[in-house]
Parts: structure tokens; sequence; C-alpha cells
């Protein structure tokens, strides 16, 4: 009896669509970065190249603060895997419009633009709780020591560690 598999032919021609649009569904997040950059105030960035056309030519600023942008929402900060990714994943194809900014580019660009990046952080996040896609509001952390029954050994409040307690040995460190 012959068996029935879907055939798999490595050597077999695609036709992708030339249109980077036909790529993705039009409900995809990338969609929404890509409007939500186009309306933000982007001269930080723009201004901080030279403007008469002199020096080695930059990966467009809009470009490289949407590739971030999408790369953090997806918990991506490694400048080595968005540069993998810019290969891999059709959506960073269609970020970075089938360009391959290498990790060094994109690694030099966000400490360049660290103030400005961190400046429309904070814009997104109001944008994205304006559309109810995340929740604002309070986090508090409380660091506050119990007492327990724990090791007296290898647990110091604050006024022993600040006394040098006996506990402590050279170099500030418990033994």
């Amino acid at each position: 009896m012959p068996r029935n598999f879907i055939e798999c032919q490595r050597d077999q021609a695609f036709l992708m669509p030339l249109d980077l649009r036909d790529w993705l569904p039009a409900d995809h997040l990338v969609w929404t970065i890509l409007d939500v950059v186009s309306e933000m105030d982007l001269a930080a960035f723009y201004g901080d190249y030279r403007s008469d056309g002199h020096d080695r030519a930059a990966y467009e600023p809009s470009m490289m603060v949407t590739l971030l942008l999408y790369a953090y929402a997806r918990g991506q900060r490694s400048s080595r895997v968005i540069e993998r990714e810019c290969c891999e994943d059709i959506a960073f194809r269609v970020i970075a419009v089938n360009q391959w900014p290498d990790h060094a580019t994109i690694a030099r660009f966000t400490q360049r633009h660290e103030d400005a990046l961190a400046g429309i952080l904070g814009d997104v996040l109001a944008v994205c709780a304006k559309a109810g896609l995340v929740k604002v509001g309070v986090i508090a952390v409380d660091g506050t020591k119990l007492p327990t029954s724990a090791n007296e050994d290898q647990t110091l409040d604050y006024r022993a560690d600040r006394a040098g307690d006996s506990r402590r040995g050279e170099g500030g460190r418990c033994r």
C-alpha cells in the first residue's frame, strides 16, 4: 500500500510577495509599532547626524527605533539576537526592509541615542495605555527584614553590617 505524504521539495522556488506589507497579517504588532513611531517626534535622533551628507551613510533612525521597540516588545535586548532576527524572522525583515544591520551597528545606535530612547519608551507606554494594551499602575517592592530562624552567620541587618559585626571577615564579606 503506498504511503501518503505531503511532499518536501527544498529546491522548489517560491514566489514571495514583492510588497513587504503582504508578508504579515493586518493585525500584527509590527503595524502598530510602525504607526506609533511614524507619529513620534524623532528630532533628537535625526539631529545627531550631519546634515551635509558627509560621513558614512547610517541606517534610517525611524527604522532603527522601530526595530528596537519591536525587539524590546518581544523580549529581545541582545543586539546579536536582533541582528539574527533581521535575517530569520519575517516581522523583523519587514521592519528593516530586508536590510541586515549588524550587531555592532545596533549596539552603537542604542548607546548613541540612550537618552532619546529612554524618552520615547515613556511615550510608547502612554500610547499603549491609551489603546488598552497595558495597565498603568504602581508596583511596590518591600525589603522589610523579619526575624526568622535562619542561619545567623549568613543574615545581617543594616546596623550589624555598618558596625563591622564580628561575624564579618576581611574584605567586607560574610564567612
